[in-house]
């Protein structure tokens, strides 16, 4: 009986089995959980967001938002942490979405069973029961969590992600994956699209209603230019702010928390400062990351009142032609830019609107002298009231004019600076000692294309093209005192050291000189600016009439204005004071209003005194110079240079003449101004006619008067130059031409030992010469003379 029971009994159960041979289904399956939370402990572990493409984000100085780029998936998602969250937007997104998601392990078993009992039992409206760690799982990896299957798969990775990852990082994901509708993305671009405030800025009426949007945001979120609320989200907002007042009792009575916040007027999504954006863009350090936020040097209040200010002017110049124009403002003490306007309109596609002029290369014009002028100061070549030279001159070839097409004659290097005169800013340039203006500029950062020969002394009056960045860093490096350095557009880039390319005595004369420069329209007044001194200024108009420039140092603040065409086409209305001034100045006016103060400039250096000068002459006075003001003066640098203009003489009581040494009778003393004979010709022309000192006595010697003043200086036959004749035998005709001392009243002009004529000094003498190399020599009436080479070739 019992074998019986044994054969029915069939084969021998698992539990008869000897302990050491039985496999135990709990101890499998603890074994199974134990590995896999090791390995969720154990293995590298990558952030949770790291595979998602977020937007750029591009802030001002002050947080607030420029920009947002699309991600690489075309979606507007700004990466924000948790702590730049609102605690209320937090708080209402999990009173709505997942009330226990810090107690369950990433799955709510009671809100799945109640949302499977809802839509497959009772055929009622499709519920999920997703937590929140199971939306991130299932927007992380792409679940279609709409079948059983899915949602199996959708709750193993939400278990996984909650083994390998905090609570906080779980909910930042979230955070910054939820959908708002359209193609916006996470918490932190919603708030700034619908309400134009960060998310840490969200108030409760806010984050109740962006807490209801992920959850069906296309019946919620009406799509269009500025996308509007449903009606429909009313009533689950009601639910959920009694829900919020039921775990807050007296929070939320306010009576406006009942309506339904609207969307603010602004822009979908700020588009603010476009042309400096797309540089800050596209000159991101690699190091930042494709998500990180890019905070700007840029003040977006003071950016918009230059928007406006510019708009407005060239606006009301359309008439006259005037479709472009670009302004550039930059701190001086850590050379970050505050307001860059690339273009009146960005979307004026008629007038190439998207082109950011600030880095486009234009001719300066005149806006380049001041450079010239501070070098001359830092080698010693002239002091502010320096007189010089504005009369005809050649160089090698070169014979140049100013703007207004005539000569002043004597100016002192303020005036020539301040108004701009071409001839004396030359004649500076080329007694500068190397490196000179273009060795300058090459250390100044400022790229300049061709070799230094290929510019030549152009490139005082603007003859190589740089851009309004470039300026602004030079007129910059006068205002720290030399030191030239490059432009920040990122907040957490160190202020640049720089270069010290110039003295700090001689950029504090230099802005002092342009310091005198006045407004162009006098209704500006000084005061108005705040600031401890005049703004120093300059204007620029290219050759051409293709730009006009206006840049100035106004407290520790660089401004620098363009007007012009995007396609550079010349227009006789592009004059830099009449156009760029009155725009420069609308500009400081704007911002004073906006800011109350432009700061201040730079200090003067200890090393400048101010001395008494020869009024006339600017030079160091001598007991002959009749006045005398205080200028400003470097000494052991500054030129040591008695006037040469005022000269005691003897002058015969009888007969007025000049009296040579030795002279024997009554005499007397006097004052008299000595001009070269090239500036009394000009003083002729523009009808203030000098008095000539009186001439010598017939009997004087040549050589008693021969040890004082300058021999002539030939202008004319021009040197370097080669006159041409025609091939049937002509001959050229060439005017000597020379500048003569004052006491000079009749220059001879020699070919060798001959003479070729004699005459008035202020007057061109015409000689006719063959093919021929010549020596022409000018001898004065007092013995002085010079000489100067120059070739007669047939025309080939």
């Amino acid at each position: 009986m019992a074998k019986v029971q044994d054969k029915a009994a069939g084969p021998t159960p698992l539990r008869s089995l000897p302990a050491g041979r039985r496999a135990r289904p709990g101890v499998v399956a603890g074994a199974a959980v134990l590995a896999l939370v090791l390995a969720a402990h154990w293995l590298p572990v990558a952030p949770l967001l790291a595979p998602i493409s977020f937007s750029r984000a591009v802030t001002d100085r002050h947080g607030k938002l420029l920009r947002l780029t699309l991600s690489s998936d075309e979606k507007q998602r700004r990466f924000t942490p948790l702590r730049d969250i609102s605690p209320l937007a937090i708080e209402a997104t999990l009173l709505h979405e997942d009330q226990h998601f810090y107690w369950h392990p990433g799955i709510d078993p009671q809100r799945l069973l109640k949302a499977a009992v809802a839509t497959y039992l009772w055929r009622g409206r499709r519920q999920g029961g997703s937590t929140l760690t199971m939306q991130v799982a299932r927007r992380l990896y792409g679940i279609d969590s709409r079948t059983v299957t899915g949602k199996l798969r959708q709750a193993t990775a939400a278990l996984w992600i909650e083994l390998r990852h905090s609570k906080r990082e779980i909910l930042e994901a979230y955070l910054n994956l939820a959908p708002y509708g359209g193609n916006v993305e996470g918490l932190g671009a919603a708030s700034e699209l619908f309400f134009g405030v960060p998310a840490s800025r969200l108030g409760l009426s806010q984050a109740l209603t962006l807490a209801l949007l992920p959850q069906s945001p296309a019946a919620r979120v009406v799509p269009g230019a500025r996308p509007q609320f449903s009606t429909s989200l009313g009533v689950a907002r009601q639910r959920l702010l009694s829900r919020f007042r039921a775990a807050h009792p007296g929070a939320g009575d306010d009576a406006a928390l009942a309506a339904i916040e609207a969307p603010s007027d602004a822009q979908p999504l700020p588009f603010f400062a476009p042309h400096f954006v797309e540089e800050v863009l596209a000159h991101a350090p690699p190091s930042l990351g494709p998500a990180a936020e890019l905070r700007t040097t840029l003040d977006l209040p003071l950016q918009l009142i230059f928007e406006r200010t510019l708009r407005q002017y060239v606006d009301g110049r359309r008439a006259m032609g005037i479709d472009d124009a670009a302004a550039l403002l930059v701190d001086v003490n850590d050379m970050s830019i505050e307001a860059a306007v690339g273009s009146p309109n960005f979307f004026d596609v008629a007038h190439a609107g998207q082109v950011n002029t600030l880095t486009a290369k234009r001719s300066p014009g005149s806006a380049i002298k001041p450079f010239v002028y501070a070098l001359a100061l830092d080698q010693g070549l002239i002091q502010p009231l320096s007189l010089l030279k504005d009369s005809p001159a050649d160089f090698a070839g070169y014979d140049p004019e100013n703007f207004d097409q005539r000569f002043v004659g004597p100016i002192s290097a303020r005036e020539a600076l301040v108004h701009s005169r071409n001839v004396p800013a030359l004649r500076l340039a080329a007694a500068l000692r190397p490196p000179g203006l273009f060795g300058f500029l090459a250390a100044a950062q400022v790229q300049l294309p061709e070799p230094e020969a290929y510019y030549g002394l152009g490139l005082v009056l603007g003859g190589a093209e740089v851009t309004p960045e470039d300026l602004a860093r030079l007129y910059a490096g006068l205002a720290i005192g030399g030191r030239f350095r490059p432009l920040r557009r990122l907040l957490d880039d160190p202020a640049p050291s720089g270069t010290e390319l110039l003295s700090p005595e001689a950029s504090w004369m230099t802005l002092d000189m342009l310091a005198s420069n006045p407004p162009p329209d006098r209704s500006f007044r000084r005061e108005w600016t705040l600031a401890d001194r005049a703004l120093a200024w300059k204007t620029g108009t290219s050759n051409g009439f293709r730009d006009a420039w206006a840049a100035g140092v106004l407290g520790h603040h660089v401004l620098v204005v363009w007007l012009g065409h995007a396609d550079g086409h010349g227009d006789p209305a592009l004059v830099g004071r009449e156009l760029a001034g009155p725009l420069f100045f609308a500009l400081v006016e704007a911002m004073v209003a906006e800011v109350g103060s432009l700061g201040v400039g730079l200090a003067r250096p200890r090393a400048l005194v101010q001395v008494p000068l020869c009024s006339v002459s600017g030079a160091l006075p001598t007991d002959a110079c009749p006045r005398t003001e205080r200028g400003w003066y470097w000494p052991s640098v500054s030129p040591v240079e008695a006037c040469s203009i005022h000269r005691r003489i003897a002058v015969d009581v009888r007969d007025g003449h000049r009296v040579c040494r030795g002279h024997v009778g009554p005499t007397r003393l006097e004052v008299d101004e000595f001009w070269p004979s090239d500036l009394l010709r000009i003083f002729a022309e523009a009808g203030l006619p000098r008095r000539q000192p009186p001439s010598p006595e017939a009997r004087c010697a040549v050589e008693a008067l021969a040890v004082m003043g300058t021999p002539p200086q030939i202008i004319s036959p021009v040197r370097a130059v080669t006159y041409a004749v025609r091939l049937s035998g002509g001959e050229a005709v060439i005017p000597l031409v020379a500048a003569a001392d004052a006491d000079v009243r009749q220059l001879s002009w020699f070919l060798g030992d001959r003479l070729l004529g004699q005459g008035d000094a202020r007057q061109p003498l015409l000689w006719s010469a063959a093919p021929g190399r010549y020596v022409v020599r000018a001898v004065d009436d007092h013995g002085r003379s010079s000489s100067r080479d120059l070739v007669v070739d047939l025309e080939r």
